[in-house]
């Protein structure tokens, strides 16, 4: 796969984007929001200038994964695209129309791949005329770290679909693992009772996010639960959690709690925001 069109230019689409092109693959990155594009390409040449700062990629390289970016406002641009990656927000209606005008856009070969992070795979082939060209591709945040990628087998994907999207991760430098269409798949499902238990903590007033947060990195995670929170973003977090309690029929144990909610009302949406449970300067 020389060409990957990528639909979206928010948080993951640029992350996989600078991936790919620092992978050797030529990329169209599109999307429609004022400044959405504007403001991937200055984060993508960041990361590059971070990444040759660092020896990571001499000037050169630098040069040549810059020139594979190409930046789309017009979707029937992504039509030479052998995969197409969507990372569109976390909204199954607004994922179904995406994949549907795809699916006209592009030729039947193309694989189109969705990065959603609980929502149905099998459900997005459905609104195609290729449901075994279609299956899940989850990167996590932030893309050009984390290595670990979900290949999410819908009903109807393809074993021909799944090996490729397994292979090109594998060149991409990341860790695939095979899932099947569940809610959540392994690690939303895993990270339930991590974010949810922390929440039910501070609501009750047990102890505060700095402390929870602390307690977890000193068992030896990375981050603690409202740090990831304000990473990925709060609006993403709860998007997830509703997703994946409504999915499994409302059981008790998936339940999101009220604060979520009550955070993203208030517009505290973490990094990006400036204002999380966490300020950031």
């Amino acid at each position: 796969m020389e060409h990957v069109g990528i639909v979206g230019a928010g948080t993951m689409g640029r992350g996989i984007a600078y991936v790919a092109i620092t992978h050797g693959v030529q990329v169209t990155l599109y999307d429609v929001a004022p400044g959405a594009l504007e403001s991937a390409a200055a984060q993508i040449e960041a990361w590059l200038g971070e990444a040759t700062a660092r020896g990571r990629l001499d000037e050169g390289e630098a040069r040549r994964a810059r020139d594979r970016l190409r930046l789309s406002a017009t979707l029937e641009d992504l039509a030479g695209a052998e995969i197409v990656i969507e990372a569109a927000p976390e909204n199954l209606a607004l994922k179904q129309e995406i994949f549907r005008q795809l699916d006209t856009i592009c030729p039947p070969g193309t694989i189109l791949a969705s990065n959603t992070s609980s929502l149905s795979i099998t459900a997005l082939g459905a609104v195609t005329r290729r449901p075994d060209r279609v299956a899940g591709m989850h990167f996590f945040n932030p893309a050009p770290i984390m290595r670990l990628v979900e290949v999410v087998r819908g009903l109807a994907t393809s074993e021909e679909t799944v090996r490729a999207l397994v292979d090109l991760a594998r060149r991409w430098g990341k860790t695939p693992v095979v899932v099947k269409d569940t809610p959540g798949f392994i690690v939303n499902r895993v990270a339930r009772p991590f974010y949810l238990e922390a929440l039910r903590l501070i609501g009750e007033g047990v102890a505060d996010p700095p402390t929870v947060d602390r307690l977890v990195r000193a068992l030896g995670f990375r981050m603690g639960p409202f740090e990831l929170m304000d990473l990925i973003g709060l609006d993403v977090n709860l998007s997830v959690s509703e997703s994946i309690y409504h999915a499994f029929f409302e059981e008790p144990r998936f339940r999101p709690h009220p604060l979520q909610r009550q955070m993203v009302q208030a517009g505290r949406l973490g990094r990006k925001t400036g204002k999380g449970w966490y300020e950031y300067e």
